[in-house]
């Protein structure tokens, strides 16, 4: 196993989990939104209001084109990465990807304090399940295996997804 990918809608504990798995395994951590926001010097919320969904959308294929020579990584993805087909092809290649997910009203009460959130600044609930509705068999077409984080602890998530990577 080079690298440990994980895919999955905002609020599903990528970041959080990622981090964990990541001290547990010795591997480095890398977010691909934190990347971005630091070559562009700017929020994910003002690229998209300045630029678009489409100039964003660039920017994610860029920064996994930079990562392929990466190894020992656990990379948190954003919720969207995997939209395209070329930027699911380059993941795959990185290492498995685990798809963390949850249902639209725990996603809700995760994120609702949270400020910024492209894609869903109005009605939020409503939003949520209305993306997740689009998003949803994309994540399950392209994971290699997926694990529920609705009624887990980060370190049960955690201790599941370093099962199922050993077999």
């Amino acid at each position: 196993m080079n690298n440990v990918v994980l895919i999955g809608f905002m609020g599903t504990g990528k970041s959080t989990v990622g981090k964990k798995i990541a001290e547990r395994l010795g591997f480095s951590y890398i977010d691909t939104d934190e990347v971005i926001e630091k070559t562009e010097k700017k929020k994910i919320s003002e690229i998209f209001n300045e630029y678009g969904e489409k100039y964003f959308r660039d920017l994610e294929t860029e920064v996994i084109k930079t990562l392929q020579d990466y190894d020992h990584f656990i990379i948190a993805t954003g919720g969207g990465m995997v939209l395209r087909d070329e930027n699911v092809k380059m993941l795959k290649a990185l290492g498995p990807l685990v798809l963390l997910y949850t249902n639209p009203d725990v996603i809700f009460e995760r994120i609702k304090s949270v400020q910024n959130r492209p894609l869903i600044e109005e009605d939020k609930l409503d939003k949520i399940k209305e993306i997740l509705k689009q998003r949803d068999p994309i994540y399950s077409k392209v994971a290699d295996f997926k694990v529920d984080t609705s009624l887990l602890a980060i370190d049960e998530v955690v201790d599941i997804i370093l099962k199922e990577l050993k077999k």
